[in-house]
């Protein structure tokens, strides 16, 4: 049996694999995505971000348990720093999520920046793919930090939540990020701490604006995931903006918005990678930054000749 009919039959060892393929970019990689392409758009994907020690980790763990308590097959996607130093990730996130390894109907995947040759926003949109034409019911993201690789991801997920925590300028921070924009459910973790209800309230006065232009709920939720209180109540709320989000045409708005982004991000990785290999290599880049540094030419002119050339 070939590989992708293992993954058909339902092989894990094959999907993970294959998630291994599209981290190192194998040269077989887009023939893979390509036969598996067709399979998804089935399963709830949920974006789960905040800053560093917001309880992502325990949050993922907890729904995690509701979800194959009531029968789905579940989808964990870790995205770790990578040190840059060692250039490793640090797994903690697999660490904390062992108790879920005793569920078959549960795969974990932790993924490193470093092993995502073509972007981590692309290998991680792939692995979502990858996890959806396997038959995964859910799939759970956990990005670490609110940079650009959080609001690609959130582009491709179907909810996205914002984890934050009670200490002062995290819900400024989150506006700050643009995380107000892609936010559908907020979360405040760790709600025994003072101060949590202060950022409940913040977070509420914030986005009563947009609830009122775009007519959505848009909850803030406080619960303790390590605690497991509020997690049952956290669900609903997912549950009910999955609903709100597969009712009319909203649906299929939002999968022709994920499918255009999958194109765009194909083609800026090939071009990108034609840009290196081809057009633009080091030895090259290299001669035009030592004339640049004297004062002949700039990067500006430089970067439209690139382009002319292209046509």
């Amino acid at each position: 049996m070939t590989i992708i009919e293992k993954f058909l039959n339902g092989d894990p060892v094959a999907l993970a694999r294959i998630i291994t393929h599209i981290e190192n970019r194998g040269p077989e990689t887009e023939k893979i995505l390509a036969t598996l392409y067709p399979k998804t758009g089935k399963a709830h994907t949920i974006g789960i971000t905040g800053p560093p020690g917001a309880g992502k980790s325990t949050l993922v763990d907890k729904l995690c348990a509701l979800f194959v308590k009531r029968g789905q097959s579940v989808g964990i996607i870790a995205v770790d720093p990578s040190s840059p130093f060692t250039g490793g990730a640090l797994l903690g996130d697999r660490i904390r999520m062992q108790d879920l390894t005793q569920y078959e109907s549960v795969f974990i995947r932790s993924m490193a920046t470093r092993g995502s040759t073509g972007g981590l926003a692309l290998a991680t949109t792939e692995v979502i793919r990858t996890l959806d034409a396997f038959g995964k019911d859910v799939i759970l993201v956990e990005t670490v930090g609110v940079g650009q690789v959080e609001l690609d991801v959130a582009e491709t997920c179907d909810t996205t939540i914002v984890t934050l925590v009670p200490e002062s300028g995290d819900s400024i921070q989150a506006m700050k990020a643009g995380l107000m924009e892609i936010a559908d459910i907020f979360v405040v973790n760790k709600a025994d701490r003072g101060g949590s209800q202060r950022v409940v309230s913040e977070l509420n006065m914030m986005i009563d604006v947009k609830r009122h232009k775009s007519r959505r709920e848009l909850p803030v939720m406080a619960v303790q995931a390590v605690n497991n209180i509020g997690i049952e109540e956290l669900l609903l709320k997912i549950d009910s903006e999955y609903e709100n989000l597969k009712s009319g045409d909203n649906f299929q708005k939002h999968r022709m918005k994920t499918i255009r982004y999958d194109i765009l991000k194909t083609i800026e990785h090939r071009f990108k990678k034609r840009l290196i290999d081809e057009i633009l290599p080091n030895n090259l880049l290299d001669e035009y930054v030592n004339k640049i540094y004297y004062g002949q030419g700039n990067p500006y002119d430089l970067a439209q000749s690139v382009v002319d050339n292209l046509k």
